[in-house]
């Protein structure tokens, strides 16, 4: 009798060798892959949460809510200055390095101890800007490789949802933890011991990436069916709704910073109570995601996360006050927290192995961009409290209802595939060149002999 799965089972989670039916080793593969990937990525991230408390002063990592609006405009510009440099050279090379992604996170993550050391030598001379510039590239290169990782320590699709999910319950919980002997570090001794402990973490980081299997490498160019799923409509649209939905998270994030300001007293523990609730909401979309995916798919799960930051923005204007705005930063980070989950899981789908460094770093460029225009709004125009948030709801609606228009038009993946095998079908012959073929009667029959020529009388 064969084996039958008797509960869902998880890219992290596997029966034994003796519930299958197979041998010990056989089933532990998929587990040792993806702990590898998980064990790797918690190093990387408590690295970058220690750097982030190291330089917390910083203009590049700091936003303080009384700070001039010419400040935040600057932080913005930082933000998303290293993704012109991901879109158009650091994804082809995470899909055509020699060593494939495994390489390039190994790369990375000795990099990142380099300028962590280096860093703490120069954290008060202007060669900080450089450095900490460089260390932003390299953060996002590993998170494009990462998720282009995923796909091959997975067995099937509908795992891809639950392993990104636990990737990020693993970020969040490993960037809190970090953060706790970091901040003591950082009160103690001062950012240059809080830079060491962060490269002893990356160092931690690059002793698990050399233990990540090996993955699939392109040493060409993009082929035009590589193109054509890139520019395909379903992932375009899916693409377009997070982009809004980083908008949203973007624009409630300096809505509130400088509505709050304008509160009287508190308002820095009142924005540092929204970022807090904020991330526990996209602790919260991780976690959720993966039994959501269970049930519907992942264009659904975009469509529940577009509608929730609309609905949450209506009431959220329609009542205003403090508790409403917080309210919906967090159930609008939740959102994209849901939907990022599903659009990952959607171009790991859809696209071929060898394109997923070219798509992801592509769409993430497109994400930042979102965030930080969307931000620029309310950095130059002071908007009231209820009307930011009928604005972050408006952002969030506009993004769901042409979502829904364009999923109605887009082909189903069942009518793609039958087009595709019908292309590849001969086609039939002229009818100038075709032969009737005998019947099967006509082949059966017997061969009937001429009649003889009729006699002549003398």
């Amino acid at each position: 009798m064969g084996w039958s799965p008797v509960r869902s089972i998880g890219p992290v989670e596997r029966l034994s060798g003796a519930a299958s039916g197979r041998s010990p080793a056989a089933a532990t593969v998929p587990v040792s892959k993806f702990r590898r990937l998980a064990t790797t990525h918690a190093a990387m991230i408590g690295g970058d949460a220690a750097m982030i408390v190291a330089l917390a002063d910083s203009l590049f990592f700091s936003i303080d809510p009384g700070a001039a609006r010419g400040k935040v405009l600057l932080f913005l510009v930082i933000s998303f200055a290293p993704f012109l440099v991901i879109a158009p050279l650091v994804g082809p090379v995470i899909d055509r390095a020699a060593g494939g992604r495994r390489l390039v996170i190994q790369i990375v993550a000795a990099l990142r101890i380099v300028l962590s050391l280096l860093i703490a030598s120069y954290v008060d001379s202007l060669a900080l800007f450089p450095l900490v510039f460089s260390a932003l590239v390299l953060q996002k290169t590993y998170t494009v490789s990462k998720s282009a990782l995923v796909p091959s320590v997975v067995r099937s699709e509908s795992e891809l949802v639950e392993a990104n999910s636990k990737l990020g319950l693993i970020a969040g919980l490993v960037g809190f933890v970090a953060v706790i002997p970091a901040a003591l570090l950082q009160v103690t001794s001062g950012p240059t011991a809080t830079l060491v402990y962060s490269a002893l973490l990356f160092g931690a980081g690059l002793l698990a990436a050399s233990r990540l299997a090996h993955d699939r490498v392109v040493n060409t160019a993009p082929t035009p069916s590589q193109q054509l799923r890139l520019r395909a409509s379903g992932l375009q649209l899916a693409g377009v709704a997070m982009m809004m939905l980083r908008g949203a998270v973007g624009f409630m994030f300096f809505h509130l910073a400088f509505w709050l300001r304008d509160q009287g007293d508190g308002s820095t523990k009142l924005f540092g109570l929204a970022v807090g609730l904020s991330a526990f909401g996209v602790m919260a979309g991780n976690a959720i995601a993966p039994r959501l995916r269970k049930v519907v798919s992942e264009e659904v799960m975009i469509i529940g996360a577009l509608s929730l930051g609309t609905i949450v923005g209506v009431v959220a204007a329609l009542l205003g006050g403090v508790p409403a705005g917080i309210a919906l930063a967090v159930a609008v980070n939740m959102s994209a927290s849901v939907g990022r989950l599903g659009f990952e899981a959607i171009v790991q789908r859809e696209m071929p192995a060898a394109g997923h460094g070219r798509a992801f770093a592509l769409f993430e460029t497109r994400f930042q961009l979102g965030w930080a225009a969307a931000g620029l709004i309310p950095v130059i125009v002071a908007i009231p409290g209820q009307i930011g948030f009928l604005l972050a709801s408006v952002i969030t609606g506009v993004a769901l209802i042409n979502y829904l228009a364009g999923v109605r038009s887009v082909p189903s993946r069942v009518t793609n595939a039958r087009n595709a095998v019908a292309k590849r079908l001969p086609r039939r012959l002229p009818t100038r060149s075709r032969r009737r073929a005998p019947s099967r009667a006509s082949r059966r029959a017997p061969a009937v002999p001429p009649p003889p020529p009729p006699r002549r009388h003398t």
